[in-house]
């Protein structure tokens, strides 16, 4: 057998000659990963409940806005299509993330493709996606985190696109993109302000001369306007809710820790690739002329750095690298003599992701999750918020308790006399508490629950005297001070939630120091 033979025999399918790459042999391996990581999310689509922040999200979608104290409106509007749709089921809910996620795995491999991968670039960086533990997270439940990743993978192909030659017309696509990112969160304009940068500094400042990318910041203006004349006039809430969350919620974290943090949220073993994907970028001939993505990520990484947010913040950033490390990877096992990692390393890879699969998609049951997490304790080597640990990851302590919380304030509701139950308020401490007396209290005949919590503070007491309200949840000890007789009625358990929700105290409260419209602002917590 020639030389040429053993290296096809060792690559397998990933033979990488660009001349004999077939574009659909690629995109089948990349359609493949795709229904392997839809396959990975279904199979926990209906386990554990509800996160908190899903349950806050269908709220918001009972209160359509063009804004929110704490993120623009898309996300709520999407849980309005969808409950109007599709139901309110687990997997009705949690569809479109999962749905979105895939298209993020087989976006990485176009991204890898775009910047002159073959075969095996594309399975490579499409794989390391798969199997990252904070994607597979992230696409597990209803969030704004779920369509980020994805929304910044196509404004990166689209520019790549145009700095190699495509029509600049793209920018137009580019700006409606980047306009739908902004109403999704509002750390898409690090995106754009990092491709500005980028372009500028990669010697493609020609391209900013351009009508057509102006043109795509005035779409992008336009899709976002809405939203930021609500900003204007609510006082700029997402600006005191980071304030708040940086004094009062966060984990400090300095540099060092916070790329640790990323190590882990993308899996130890996919480093190489990421790393490599940046040098390519940052010092290759190759990757010369779409460097500005490696420039694009540095700025986004150092601003989050710099601006002490959380250490998943930057993960949207890091398939642009991951689809360049591919490419690189690729490249550098060009020689005969490292064939053979060809097969190695995506297989170290695939074994090693499938080992924290059960800490991104709730696939186990949960004692025995426990167990597993003992002899595996990946998920706790992260903390970004404040709160106590609890046995479970927060990811997971958050989708405990919240059917038994609203069945325990049930009781209490149809406990109370008639006459009180008439203009009785239910009063939670926090939006997730509250989100799930609206989305579980319909078939437990109570009313929606007020709360003093982001953006429930903003839809008010209604019209309740205040005359009797069952206060439960989070600050209870504190808001039931505001009446001059308040009792425990009840108390709910939940040992596998966080430390703040295992033991929750139900109050039944009467003879307000105030009108309950006037105690109002006492409620407040913006965070």
């Amino acid at each position: 057998m020639n030389r040429t033979g053993v290296d096809d025999a060792v690559a397998g399918p990933f033979g990488d000659t660009p001349g004999r790459e077939s574009t659909i042999y690629a995109t089948g391996l990349l359609l493949g990963l795709t229904a392997i990581r839809l396959a990975i999310q279904f199979s926990g689509i209906n386990h554990y409940g509800f996160f908190r922040d899903e349950l806050y999200y269908m709220a918001c979608g009972e209160h359509l806005a063009w804004g929110y104290v704490d993120q623009p409106p898309l996300i709520a509007l999407l849980a309005w299509i969808v409950r109007h749709w599709l139901g309110d089921s687990f997997f009705a809910i949690r569809l479109l993330p999962a749905l979105t996620g895939a298209a993020t795995v087989f976006l990485t491999g176009v991204l890898a493709r775009e910047l002159g991968g073959s075969r095996f670039a594309q399975f490579l960086a499409a794989t390391s996606v798969v199997f990252a533990p904070a994607y597979l997270a992230f696409d597990s439940f209803f969030s704004m985190n779920a369509f980020e990743p994805f929304l910044w993978l196509v404004c990166a192909i689209l520019a790549v696109r145009v700095v190699k030659g495509a029509s600049p017309g793209l920018w137009l696509a580019f700006g409606a993109v980047s306009g739908i990112g902004l109403e999704n969160k509002h750390t898409m304009l690090l995106l754009g302000f990092g491709f500005i940068a980028g372009l500028l500094f990669s010697g493609h400042a020609s391209i900013l001369s351009s009508k057509w990318i102006w043109l795509g910041g005035v779409i992008a203006l336009t899709i976002f306007l809405p939203n930021l004349i609500w900003e204007a006039r609510h006082g700029w809430p997402q600006i005191e809710v980071v304030r708040n969350a940086q004094q009062f919620k966060n984990v400090a974290i300095g540099p060092i820790g916070f790329l640790w943090d990323d190590v882990l949220f993308l899996h130890p073993v996919a480093l190489p690739v990421w790393v490599l994907g940046l040098s390519w970028l940052l010092f290759s001939t190759e990757g010369k002329s779409c460097r500005f993505l490696a420039l694009t990520f540095l700025f986004v990484l150092g601003t989050f750095i710099c601006l002490g947010g959380k250490s998943y913040y930057a993960l949207p950033a890091y398939p642009l690298l991951l689809a360049a490390g591919g490419v690189a990877i690729e490249q550098y096992l060009a020689s005969a003599r490292w064939a053979w990692l060809k097969v190695a390393y995506p297989s170290a890879l695939v074994l090693a992701g499938l080992l924290t699969v059960p800490f991104g998609v709730p696939l186990l049951p949960v004692d025995t999750f426990f167990r597993y997490s003992q002899s595996i304790p990946y998920a706790r080597e992260v903390k970004t918020e404040r709160d106590a640990t609890a046995a479970l990851p927060q990811l997971y302590a958050d989708m405990f308790g919240w059917d038994t919380m609203a069945a325990s304030v049930a009781r209490v509701y149809h406990d109370l006399p008639k006459a009180d139950q008439a203009d009785c308020a239910i009063l939670a401490g926090n939006y997730g508490e509250a989100g799930a007396i609206d989305y579980y209290g319909p078939k437990l005949g109570l009313p929606k629950a007020l709360s003093g919590h982001n953006s429930y503070f903003d839809w008010g007491p209604r019209n309740y005297s205040g005359a009797c309200v069952i206060v439960f949840g989070e600050r209870s000890n504190e808001f039931k001070n505001l009446f001059a007789e308040s009792r425990v009625a009840a108390t709910t358990s939940n040992p596998y939630g966080m430390p703040n929700e295992q033991r929750v105290p139900i109050y039944i409260c009467h003879k307000p120091r105030a009108p309950l419209a006037v105690l109002w602002p006492n409620f407040k917590m913006i965070i």
